[in-house]
């Protein structure tokens, strides 16, 4: 078994209600600048919580980068019929030899409680199941992020690890848990 490679022929594009997943653009920098400076989707997430014009501008290469060369394929989301930037999400890390895919994301503030996340989420495991070929994604967040982890079990995904004190950050130790989804589990339509 392999995965497809077709995919990486050009960008996958992708739909769900309403929300339209493109590739990173150089005019998203400005709201990921935004998003990523933001304490509250910092949270659980251990990195520092500003970031420059430059850096932003940076991540959007960086993403075109992994696609280029498949090691990564990154969405972001906007909303359909405003073109409102919402998050990004996407696979950070594609494991060939073992179809397996890492997936990773975050969503402005201003879009939260609107289930907007799950449909996203559910359009790119879809994705990677069907068109990709991947045997299973995982995701590997902070155990105190119950929302992203409810998010993740009503896809399917389960548990699999907990790893106590495995990041350094800020002058602490924080617990990492992987959720992982197999194709013949998922529950994303």
């Amino acid at each position: 078994m392999e995965l497809n490679l077709d995919v990486f022929t050009a960008f996958p594009e992708l739909e769900s209600r309403r929300l339209f997943l493109r590739e990173l653009q150089d005019s998203d920098a400005d709201a990921i600048q935004a998003m990523r400076s933001s304490k509250a989707v910092n949270r659980f997430i251990a990195r520092n919580d500003t970031i420059t014009s430059e850096e932003a501008q940076n991540l959007t290469e960086k993403s075109r980068q992994a696609f280029e060369n498949r090691t990564g394929i990154a969405w972001a989301g906007v909303r359909k019929g405003t073109d409102a930037f919402i998050g990004a999400c996407g696979f950070n890390r594609i494991d060939f030899q073992n179809l397996r895919a890492e997936i990773g994301g975050e969503m402005s503030s201003d879009f939260w409680g609107r289930k907007l996340a799950i449909e996203a989420v559910a359009a790119i495991v879809a994705f990677g199941f069907q068109e990709l070929g991947l045997h299973s994604v995982e995701a590997r967040l902070d155990p105190a992020n119950r929302s992203a982890i409810a998010l993740l079990e009503s896809l399917g995904f389960v548990k699999e690890a907990h790893f106590r004190e495995y990041v350094y950050f800020r002058d602490a130790f924080r617990d990492l848990v992987v959720y992982t989804c197999h194709r013949s589990e998922s529950q994303a339509p």
